[in-house]
């Protein structure tokens, strides 16, 4: 089966978009609510909308999957990295989280070789060591600027990267919904663990913002707020089947940089809504993070595994 490339692009540009808006929504209610009431109440609400889309494109039988093992593994590598880049749009200007969390279509093209048998060039290295250059401008090391939080967005970036390589390997063995549906739910089991957990030790020792989304206690929700927390699970149902169907449809290192089609919205809402002003070192370190995925993309690339490669779906 040839890939679908085309498809891919569209599919992940449109995710891109709309995860963008989820962003300033969980950035808003950040100062008042926990991470993991806003991620429950999201997956919540996104719950039936999967389980729809689950029996209109593979039947409700699909959801018992061989692959079982696989997509729970990958589903609680994508909670890790959403979990991540909360913390750190907590406590960072959403321009800066958003730079930093896009060096995950670099570690996607990079890692594209070892874990899925693309062929990846050494030029393609050589530019990722310029993104990497770009990260270091961003974090300003040594001028007493430095926010831990900003390691969040990097740590989120490379789970991200690998959760997506791993949907590129199930490749049509699995449908996106049903890898969503899988995601979604881990969310919410993951949600509900970390609040048992953090219901024992507080926060009332922490003052960092990124520490006190996590750890806060839960509490009954504003009607405006608690909108805002449910529409993140209708834009997470749409965004997380289109960002599945993109990396399972087409070749990593052929679309992943269009990832940085989100450069453009975050730093708008951030704006926006938030008054937030990029820094001059924001920009700069940006512009070498995407300039470099740019030139990544536009290089010659090997050809992929075949879909229908069985070394392709291991």
């Amino acid at each position: 089966m040839q890939n679908r490339v085309m498809p891919g692009i569209i599919s992940l540009c449109i995710g891109v978009a709309v995860f963008s808006l989820q962003d300033a929504l969980i950035k808003a209610i950040s100062g008042a609510y926990p991470v993991t009431e806003a991620l429950a109440i999201r997956a919540l609400v996104a719950m039936p909308i999967l389980l729809a889309l689950v029996g209109y494109e593979a039947g409700f039988g699909a959801l018992v999957s061989k692959r079982m093992g696989f997509l729970t593994a990958r589903a609680a590598i994508l909670f890790a990295s959403y979990t991540a880049y909360y913390l750190a749009i907590a406590a960072l200007p959403m321009a800066e989280a958003v730079a930093l969390y896009y060096m995950a279509p670099l570690v996607i093209m990079v890692l594209a070789g070892p874990y899925l048998g693309e062929r990846v060039r050494w030029r393609t290295l050589a530019v990722a060591l310029v993104g990497l250059a770009g990260v270091l401008v961003m974090l300003r090391p040594g001028d007493g600027l430095f926010d831990w939080a900003a390691l969040l967005s990097l740590i989120s970036a490379f789970l991200y990267g690998f959760a997506q390589l791993m949907a590129r390997k199930m490749g049509d063995a699995v449908t996106a919904s049903v890898m969503t549906f899988y995601q979604n739910g881990f969310y919410l089991v993951g949600s509900l663990v970390l609040t048992g957990v953090f219901a024992l030790t507080g926060a009332e020792s922490v003052s960092h913002s990124s520490l006190l989304f996590l750890m806060r206690p839960w509490q009954w929700p504003a009607a405006s707020d608690f909108l805002m927390m449910a529409a993140c699970g209708v834009i997470a149902a749409v965004g997380m089947m289109l960002l599945s169907q993109a990396y399972r449809l087409a070749p990593a290192n052929r679309i992943a940089t269009f990832e940085y089609t989100g450069i453009v919205w975050t730093p708008l809402w951030g704006f926006l809504f938030f008054a937030e002003i990029p820094q001059a070192a924001t920009v700069a370190g940006a512009a070498l993070i995407v300039g470099a995925g740019l030139v990544a993309l536009n290089m010659r690339t090997g050809p992929a595994l075949p879909r229908d490669n069985p070394a392709a779906m291991a």
